[in-house]
């Protein structure tokens, strides 16, 4: 049997799978959560930049390839017929190319798909996913898609699929529960399901909430650049791995970019060296807001003219603070809080909060928050301080169809403003707004 289990931001779809493996608690079920997509501690020592700071990982640690093959052997005999199937996952996710590195290092979409892996050489009689297709380039969602459908038969094993980007629902799903403000709807057919959902309107942003953010007034510290970003000849390399070969790329004051290629083409270091987290952007030619990087600029004065949400961000968020103060760690460019907000800035947040939607959950600790409430926590942050450049890299993660369009609304009406640029990372060609005016597209390097 093949469920998908669908509903809005914070409507209790977690709250359901926990309730389920409660009641089942058998080393047969398993569970794939939305927050494995952005992977793990290491060590409790995780922080935003360590993706890119591969010198601060003990070198001890394993590599992906040695934590797949012990997930292997502690799964089951190694028997020829469990070598295909191990060699297959391996082909069909392109493991091989990342066997060497860390955990750490892992794009969001390695990393989605390293979780996969591990967990289906468990063969486990139910098998549950959280948002299994997110961080997912276009052709791995349709390969998973095949896979998924193909293992569940052959294996005879039980596959439960919850989903709030739920116009992705698979056409092999036998049914659909929907969970309804903390309610379980009687299971329906996927078509069902669809016939009795209201349309989302075209856009979902009040009028008077999108001339608030035209209206907002501008400030006398805005860069008057013409350039926000030039880059040339920018090579990344780890070891012997060329992440980024020689890229070229000017971004105009004023344009809307989508950056987009295949999980792990480097969409996400690319973004880290303009914001300055990762430490090789300083021995590269790089110049942001007509400034050439490393003539005596801190990564604060960069990072306070950026607005940035990222998978790598929401990895983060530990602690259990409440929503508006992580929203306030936006104005200080921290990841936490280590100064206190006066009235003024809590207002900021509150307004933006609003603007969100999410204003009911300021003062609700983070992570009490359902995934799709944190990512809309995060992207508030991002929009707090009125910054000339955002940065989002999959925003849209985790999100409903109605937030979804909420968010794009928010981007279209913020960057009808003067001075207002933009880069956006998704595998999704719906989710990009209607401003984009340029697409950087990025290959992945073999």
């Amino acid at each position: 049997m093949i469920t998908t289990i669908a509903g809005l931001n914070g409507s209790g779809k977690t709250l359901y799978v926990e309730r389920l493996r409660r009641q089942l608690a058998s080393d047969s079920v398993r569970y794939i959560a939305f927050t494995d997509s952005y992977g793990v501690n290491v060590d409790g020592q995780y922080y935003l930049q360590l993706r890119w700071n591969q010198h601060d990982i003990d070198h001890e640690t394993p590599t992906v390839g040695e934590l797949l093959q012990r997930a292997f052997l502690l799964a089951g005999p190694d028997t020829a017929e469990r070598r295909q199937q191990q060699q297959q996952l391996y082909n069909l996710f392109h493991l091989e190319d990342v066997m060497d590195k860390y955990i750490i290092t892992l794009s969001s979409g390695e990393l989605r798909k390293f979780q996969l892996t591990k967990t289906l050489f468990a063969n486990p009689r139910l098998l549950i996913m959280d948002n299994p297709f997110i961080g997912l380039d276009a052709q791995t969602r349709d390969l998973l898609k095949t896979l998924l459908q193909q293992v569940a038969t052959e294996r005879n094993m039980d596959l439960m699929l919850v989903m709030s980007k739920t116009d992705d629902i698979p056409d092999f799903v036998d049914q659909v529960i929907e969970i309804k403000a903390g309610e379980t709807l009687s299971p329906c057919s996927r078509a069902d399901y669809y016939a009795r959902q209201q349309p989302v309107p075209p856009h979902v942003l009040p009028v008077s909430q999108q001339e608030a953010i035209l209206s907002l007034p501008y400030t006398d510290h805005d860069y008057d650049c013409r350039h926000v970003v030039d880059m040339h000849h920018v090579s990344i390399r780890y070891g012997e791995r060329t992440i980024l070969s020689d890229i070229d790329w000017t971004v105009c004051n004023g344009d809307r970019w989508a950056l987009t290629g295949q999980n792990g083409s480097g969409k996400s270091t690319l973004l880290s060296l303009i914001c300055a987290d990762n430490p090789q952007s300083y021995a590269c030619d790089i110049t942001l807001f007509d400034r050439p990087r490393g003539t005596g600029e801190s990564i604060w004065d960069i990072k306070k003219h950026i607005g940035y949400v990222s998978p790598e961000m929401h990895r983060s968020y530990k602690r259990n603070l409440p929503a508006i103060r992580i929203v306030a760690s936006g104005l200080m460019d921290s990841i936490g809080l280590y100064a206190v907000p006066n009235v003024q800035d809590y207002d900021k947040c509150r307004w933006w909060m609003n603007i969100f939607g999410i204003g009911q959950l300021a003062d609700k600790p983070f992570l009490q928050l359902s995934s799709g409430e944190q990512r809309l926590v995060l992207l508030a942050r991002a929009f707090v301080k009125d910054p000339q450049l955002l940065i989002l890299d999959e925003p849209l993660h985790g999100l409903d169809l109605w937030n979804r369009r909420l968010v794009k609304d928010v981007i279209e009406t913020f960057c009808q403003r003067r001075n207002k640029t933009m880069m956006m990372v998704t595998h999704y060609q719906e989710e990009l707004p209607d401003v984009i005016t340029h697409q950087k597209f990025l290959a992945r390097n073999l």
